[in-house]
């Protein structure tokens, strides 16, 4: 993908470039066809800018472990990932998988449904792990929902994450972006002009070497996925360009799901 800095918006022969050489197979039909007609929207509507795509392998299973400000997230995350050369499988919902149309581009994509409160909760935890070992990318919301901090820091996460990348050893890629939230804030109307700058930028592979070879209690998946939440916030706190909070925000037990869980 071409080279861009989070300070620049990418350029109009940029996004052209990127139009013609992003990823594309393996998308599937319906999920290939939701691309294709969100890809106009995410690079010409908007001014988004792009870095740190070579952090994600051109081959081999990697879970990219994501922040989460807006619903349209995935629209920009989505982009990201493709310029960088690969095809992302999401962990979302069940309840999406009911609804028509999205289910198709979800069942074509491959993405993973997640059960909450039911018997087949462990089963999206099984499926990544199966996607991962077969060498697709995952990606991965931590939070569960979209932050419910005041000013939008990542917040604590569960560690469905730290377990994944325990299990699997594949390359935990923190992925953070800015804006997302301009676009469509929660709980109000989407905002597309004056076009909004969208930031996305992925950081080198988490230092999960502490916990090779140890058992997956529930202390050590903690410490996994806090490590993982920490390196998302830094490269939160450089996208906005201030420090984060000396500690996450805590929502709870309580927190409502969205379209991607852990």
């Amino acid at each position: 993908m071409p080279r861009t800095t989070a300070d620049r918006p990418l350029s109009l022969r940029e996004k052209l470039l990127l139009t013609l050489r992003r990823a594309r197979r393996g998308s599937g039909f319906w999920f290939g066809l939701a691309i294709e007609l969100i890809w106009p929207f995410a690079m010409f509507l908007t001014r988004p800018s792009f870095r740190g795509g070579e952090h994600i392998p051109k081959t081999g299973g990697a879970l990219l472990a994501l922040n989460h400000v807006s619903f349209s997230d995935p629209v920009f995350d989505t982009a990201f990932v493709i310029s960088s050369g690969r095809i992302p499988r999401y962990l979302a919902k069940s309840e999406l998988w009911s609804v028509p149309v999205v289910k198709w581009v979800l069942g074509g994509g491959k993405h993973i449904p997640v059960y909450r409160s039911s018997t087949r909760a462990s089963d999206a935890y099984k499926e990544a792990v199966e996607a991962l070992t077969r060498g697709e990318v995952v990606a991965f919301y931590p939070e569960g929902t979209y932050t419910a901090d005041p000013e939008g820091w990542p917040m604590k996460a569960k560690n469905g994450i730290g377990r994944i990348a325990m299990v699997t050893g594949v390359p935990v890629i923190p992925v953070a972006n800015w804006g997302t939230q301009e676009v469509l804030p929660p709980d109000a109307r989407p905002s597309l002009f004056p076009r909004k700058r969208i930031r996305v930028v992925a950081g080198p592979p988490v230092d999960l070497s502490a916990f090779e070879g140890k058992p997956r209690t529930r202390t050590h998946l903690d410490a996994a996925t806090a490590a993982i939440m920490t390196d998302i916030t830094a490269l939160v706190a450089d996208l906005r360009g201030e420090p984060a909070p000396a500690a996450a925000y805590d929502p709870g037990p309580g927190r409502p799901g969205t379209a991607a869980a852990s």
